[in-house]
């Protein structure tokens, strides 16, 4: 009796966010399947389709389940990405390539802060974007957007950066390893440089091995220990937030949000217990399945007209950051040493 009532109750709280879900869902798939077939990142389609789907954020049907899908949905696949994550991949680098690696996070967020007051922004829009560009894009732009103090621009901001990172991605793939063809670097060295300045995942696998495969194999594990920087940077932005007056105590952010606790115990995990493949298989396609949906939400939920107010100055500011994270690294190839053979 009892279990029958909690299944009811379950029932009657998931019920109204199906619609919403349904239509996030259904833009998320879509998505993927263009990006298969015209090969485009599948988190930018998303973006698009989603905001080309505006009617149903309008819908009082859809909009819980829009809200819970760019919300909920997003903190659980963020949180699923510690699985990825394992403390061996230190010994595996190397402490020099770990200190540059780990080195570049901060030293790129600090230059966004720095910079931000020199094109109108204040803080959120600075680390938001540099937070992107420093850890993993997409990913690390809607774990960062999930802590701080939200107000009418949240969502713009958010999808800006999230297109911005994406393009510029893209063309990093593309232009990198031809300007690192001319430097004649060994293969490891060229994918930890890959690896440490390209924003997202799938474009940096796809940048590494279209070197070679050591640079792929290489790329992709620099590119894991900076998306592992992503749980102690959230974590740092909330206790900074906490201490700002400026906030309420309404608007103030937990100490250590639920989701990156979560991030961190998988990480632990990860690295503690030898996990069958397939799981960790299964976990990764479900982060990537859930973080597409969550965009795709926030896509519905955007109105177009509102990215164009983020304006030219946000462009460059993003650029800018990608531009010093790419000059950072070459500068720490050029006088911390050799880099690997």
């Amino acid at each position: 009796m009892s279990f029958d009532l909690d299944l009811s109750k379950l029932s009657a709280r998931l019920r109204p966010l199906l619609p919403g879900v349904l239509v996030a869902v259904v833009v998320a798939a879509s998505s993927r399947f263009l990006s298969i077939q015209i090969d485009a990142p599948a988190m930018l389609l998303a973006l698009l389709l989603g905001m080309a789907m505006k009617v149903f954020a309008d819908d009082p049907r859809c909009e819980p389940g829009i809200a819970f899908a760019a919300r909920t949905l997003l903190r659980l696949g963020v949180a699923m990405l510690g699985l990825r994550i394992s403390f061996e991949m230190i010994g595996d680098l190397g402490w020099p390539v770990v200190a540059l690696v780990v080195g570049a996070v901060p030293a790129t967020i600090l230059f966004g802060l720095s910079a931000a007051r020199f094109f109108g922004f204040r803080y959120r829009f600075a680390f938001l974007s540099a937070g992107a560009v420093a850890i993993c894009g997409a990913s690390a732009a809607m774990a960062i957007a999930a802590v701080l103090p939200r107000d009418e621009r949240s969502d713009e901001r958010l999808v800006f950066t999230v297109v911005g990172v994406t393009v510029l991605s893209t063309a990093a793939m593309v232009i990198y390893p031809l300007v690192l063809a001319a430097f004649s670097l060994s293969d490891v060295a060229a994918g930890i440089y890959l690896g440490a300045t390209i924003h997202d995942v799938a474009q940096v696998v796809g940048a590494g091995f279209s070197v070679s495969e050591t640079a792929g194999e290489t790329a992709t594990l620099v590119k894991l220990l900076r998306v592992a920087m992503l749980g102690p940077v959230v974590v740092a932005a909330v206790l900074v937030l906490r201490l700002q007056t400026s906030f309420t105590s309404e608007a103030r952010p937990s100490y250590v949000p639920s989701f990156v606790v979560a991030f961190v115990l998988l990480a632990a995990l990860n690295s503690t217990v030898s996990l069958p493949e397939f799981a960790l298989s299964a976990t990764a396609a479900g982060s990537d399945w859930l973080l597409l949906t969550a965009i795709a939400a926030v896509g519905v939920k955007t109105r177009p007209a509102a990215i164009l107010r983020v304006g030219q100055p946000a462009i460059a500011l993003l650029v800018g950051e990608t531009l010093f994270l790419a000059a950072f690294v070459a500068v720490c190839f050029r006088f911390l040493g050799p880099m690997p053979a």
